[in-house]
């Protein structure tokens, strides 16, 4: 790794791992699977880990405090974040501080933000005591750098960026979301007032880096048949001078082979004319169907009457993004609802079950409507006869596919 690759105050690799998605079985962190990769980040370069109280209902940092002791731990910047929506108090701060070092197994972290904020957000915990706090901890070692995730409007961005004299900030960006949150404006802004800006969600909770609609993939190709849809949508943000470090929630080793070497190569104005325009092109294209602007980060849940709304939103984009010309009973889309959460397989977690209680809407970064937009699901997928699909795929589609499976492995094998 040589130096020049590095970015910002804190000479940050501009690849980190993001903690909030770790690989899991039966809703537990597959600890071995994520040391892995972990360990093999470190070793190649990445030196920036993040994490937060919640992630993992608070599994993630008990995780990453067993594994990064000695050698590993010297070799990273740790990044966790203080639950905003649970403070009522300035001792609260030092609590959960505490806490997470304990959770974490070390005395300090060299980044701390205040998580999931707007401009209001952090008005009320500056009356609370943050300046303080975050004085006291700098003070005493605690922490090295502070700054703030944010999830608030473009308007009051620059606002909360000249409330404190932070260090960092942590922003949504990718290259359909440039004109949300913080965005583009913002991007440069904090830049301008000496901050590190680290990127959350540059791949949108995976829709930039999967299959795409057959347009994009053309679009792509034509330019670079080598590159993937995660390369093109790290390679927009990391042409970006402004940005210190883009993190991933990496789930596998191949994953982030393929992450390093493409933070590795992609330096700042690095893109051409040719390349850009085809990446507006793709945005454009995306922007037209995408249906509902949700990034699959889970903060939604859980939904106190068993809604899974990230799949539920997911499965209705993806009914939009692609054209299925196989329409004569279910597209794939609709299958794989009925199969996923509409109670084929498991316990119902479908759009129906929304009596818009709408605890979820103070929780959601994107500030989606979201029993609102769980009415247009339940519309899409769940109309006529929905009941009898579900029974009939449980009882007798299902089995019979199972039965040709069967069939045609023991053909295979005689």
């Amino acid at each position: 790794m040589t130096e020049n690759i590095l970015r910002g105050k804190g000479k940050l690799f501009p690849l980190g791992i993001g903690c909030m998605r770790l690989p899991t079985e039966n809703n537990k962190i597959q600890e071995d699977v994520a040391r892995e990769f972990i360990y093999y980040g470190i070793n190649n370069g990445i030196n920036y880990i993040d994490t937060a109280y919640l992630y993992h209902n608070g599994e993630s940092e008990k995780f990453l405090g067993k594994i990064l002791q000695g050698e590993y731990r010297d070799k990273i910047n740790l990044s966790t974040k203080l639950p905003s929506w649970l403070i009522s108090s300035r001792s609260d701060m030092d609590k959960f501080l505490n806490e997470q070092l304990n959770r974490l197994k070390t005395d300090h972290v060299e980044y701390y933000y205040i998580h999931s904020v707007d401009y209001s957000m952090l008005k009320k915990l500056m009356k609370l005591g943050l300046a303080e706090f975050i004085e006291e901890s700098k003070a005493n070692g605690k922490i090295k750098n502070v700054g703030f995730s944010y999830h608030g409007s473009t308007e009051e961005f620059a606002d909360s960026c000249d409330l404190f004299d932070w260090d960092c900030c942590l922003i949504q960006y990718n290259y359909l979301d440039r004109h949300i949150q913080a965005g583009t404006k913002g991007l440069k802004y904090a830049h301008s007032k000496g901050m590190d800006v680290v990127i959350m969600e540059p791949l949108k909770g995976g829709l930039l880096a999967g299959n795409m609609p057959s347009e994009v993939e053309s679009l792509f190709k034509e330019i670079d048949s080598n590159k993937t849809n995660a390369q093109w949508a790290f390679n927009w943000v990391l042409n970006h001078p402004e940005v210190t470090c883009v993190l991933s929630g990496m789930g596998s080793m191949d994953e982030i082979k393929e992450n390093i070497q493409t933070a590795t190569n992609i330096q700042p104005n690095s893109l051409n004319k040719t390349e850009l325009n085809t990446i507006n092109k793709v945005q454009e294209i995306m922007h037209n169907k995408l249906e509902i602007n949700c990034t699959s980060c889970g903060y939604c849940k859980p939904c106190p009457f068993g809604v899974d709304i990230p799949e539920c939103f997911r499965l209705y984009n993806e009914e939009f993004l692609f054209e299925d010309s196989n329409k004569s009973f279910l597209s794939h889309a609709q299958m794989t609802y009925y199969i996923t959460v509409a109670g084929v397989i498991h316990k119902p977690s479908h759009a129906g079950k929304c009596i818009n209680c709408r605890q979820c809407l103070s929780k959601c970064p994107q500030n989606i409507m979201i029993p609102q937009e769980l009415k247009k699901v339940s519309k899409k997928f769940e109309g006529h006869g929905f009941g009898f699909k579900v029974r009939f795929l449980q009882y007798v589609g299902l089995p019979l596919l199972k039965l040709y499976e069967n069939i045609s492995t023991r053909n295979n094998n005689d």
